[in-house]
């Protein structure tokens, strides 16, 4: 059973937009619902449907449904709801507009350091919930990870043969497992197992990323072939996190670090270690979809303070050197609650438009300032003067102030803010 384009599920609630993928055990499709929200419907492919053994699957299907829904997490994928349709139960989860990792390094080839290791921050964190739960993922690998597009922003997806486990104890699991990034003991159905399992995909997942090679499965480097070194693969790699790449794929389990904040803590501090973590956004997120635009103006300048390492105010040099993942996040919960009214590439956006070889820098600045409402009547307006609100012109904020003493909002520092090409 195929749906096609346009078929309604749920009486409507849902309408089938189009077929995303098919893998070994689900197909997934991607919907709209009556709100136009883009979602993904998943259930289990025909094949499955053939073999007698299908309500165990189907068993495993649901129990992945619920073992989702527990999560609340920016780097886990979101399940909304469980739906049966006819005789076929689905996971309605949130679509994620991006590209898995495994197509991006095919397409692009090895990712920088520093990239790949915000990634592993991310991911780690989710990992680190996931095990506090007592579950293992157990499938850890870049094609299970997605990136939004636009963003670095990694969401772990795929909790099909996520298991429940007891430390040090030997317990029964299936053999499901991913060649080359599953440890040598996941393939023996009776093992013991722990946060170490994960932690040797996660490093192979990173040897990946940075090598855009395959690890070499451990099976068969139980028998004697050597891993390469990923430094000898790509001598941009560090000595630090070489190290921790080997020692998390050690093939004894005791060798490799014990949970995912140890292994991460050898990665050592890194720009990605010192930027924004996923709670840093909390408050924004909430004051931005709460309308509350004068608190989340404050908030935002205080985030890119602390991303900055800085106190009062950034220089235009803390702006050049600000993170990128960062600003584009920054500026993406702006569109997002705002309906593209606010953020920093819509006034990006005015101030291109605006540029013009006639008049001087400072022309340019005021006309700026009349159009996203800084200025009235030829006069520069304090922060507490502004509308924040949804009728506010467009480009208005974020105004980018604290405690109402001018942060960023002066004409050096917005200039170079807005002249970055990397937004």
């Amino acid at each position: 059973m195929v749906w096609q384009a346009g078929q309604k599920l749920q009486l409507g609630k849902y309408t089938i937009e189009r077929e995303l993928g098919q893998g070994g055990f689900g197909i997934t499709y991607l919907v709209k619902d009556k709100q136009g929200n883009q979602l993904v419907v998943k259930t289990l492919n025909d094949y499955l449907r053939r073999q007698l053994d299908f309500a165990k699957f189907e068993q495993d299907f649901l129990n992945e449904a619920l073992r989702l829904a527990k999560f609340c997490h920016p780097h886990i994928v979101r399940v909304d709801e469980v739906i049966q349709e006819g005789d076929c139960w689905c996971m309605v989860m949130e679509y994620i507009d991006g590209e898995d990792l495994a197509h991006r390094i095919w397409r692009q080839g090895i990712l920088s350091e520093s990239e790949a290791l915000r990634y592993m921050q991310q991911l780690g964190e989710a990992l680190t919930m996931v095990h506090n739960h007592g579950l293992l993922h157990r499938d850890l690998k870049p094609l299970n990870i997605m990136v939004r597009k636009n963003l670095l922003d990694a969401v772990l997806i795929d909790f099909g043969i996520a298991r429940e486990f007891s430390p040090n104890i030997t317990q029964t699991h299936t053999q499901s497992l991913s060649d080359g990034f599953a440890p040598i003991e996941q393939y023996d159905w009776r093992a013991k197992r722990g946060a170490y399992t994960d932690v040797y995909a996660l490093a192979a997942t990173l040897y990946a990323l940075l090598t855009a090679t395959m690890p070499v499965p451990s099976p068969v480097r139980a028998f004697g072939t050597r891993l390469e070194s990923p430094q000898k693969l790509n001598h941009k790699i560090s000595d630090r996190v070489n190290r921790a790449i080997l020692e998390g794929m050690a093939m004894k389990p005791e060798e490799r670090p014990q949970s995912v904040s140890e292994w991460l803590a050898m990665l050592g501090n890194n720009q990605v270690m010192s930027g924004l973590s996923p709670a840093d956004y909390g408050k924004l997120r909430n004051l931005l979809k709460a309308g509350k635009w004068q608190e989340a103006d404050r908030e935002t300048a205080a985030l890119m303070l602390k991303a900055s390492g800085r106190k009062g105010w950034l220089r235009v040099a803390d702006i050049e050197r600000f993170p990128r993942q960062e600003l584009q996040m920054l500026d993406k919960l702006w569109r997002e609650y705002s309906g593209d009214r606010f953020g920093i590439s819509v006034q990006k956006q005015i101030w291109q438009d605006l540029l013009d070889s006639k008049k001087t820098d400072w022309q340019t600045w005021c006309c700026f300032g009349d159009r996203v409402g800084w200025r009235l009547k030829g006069n520069w307006l304090s922060h507490s003067s502004l509308n924040f609100t949804l009728e506010a012109p467009t480009g208005e904020l974020p105004a980018l102030v604290v405690c109402d003493s001018i942060a960023l909002r002066h004409q050096e520092s917005v200039v170079s803010l807005l002249s970055r090409s990397d937004l």
